[in-house]
């Protein structure tokens, strides 16, 4: 690999898909709040993902309901509201 192409702020991060709690450790230059501790017992910044390969119906062959912004209950409240 060629030297001095990545940004400065490029290291390991610790990206941890919520829906499915599995964890990946990836360089990148994302920008986190978090720090958790790695397998190999160094702190790590962490990015929460809410769809990974971990637990994405494509790779994993399941359909799966991820409501983490209330769209089904606003969707619900349309279909209400349109059948009245």
């Amino acid at each position: 690999m060629k030297k001095d192409i990545h940004p400065e702020s490029y290291r390991p991060v610790i990206f941890e898909d919520i829906t499915a709690g599995v964890r990946y450790l990836i360089g990148s230059t994302v920008k986190t709040g978090k720090k958790a501790k790695w397998e190999d017992g160094k702190e790590y910044d962490v990015f929460e993902v809410e769809i990974s390969s971990a637990s994405h119906p494509f790779y994993t062959g399941q359909s799966k309901t991820i409501d983490t912004a209330g769209r089904v209950e606003r969707f619900k409240a349309r279909a209400a509201k349109a059948k009245k």
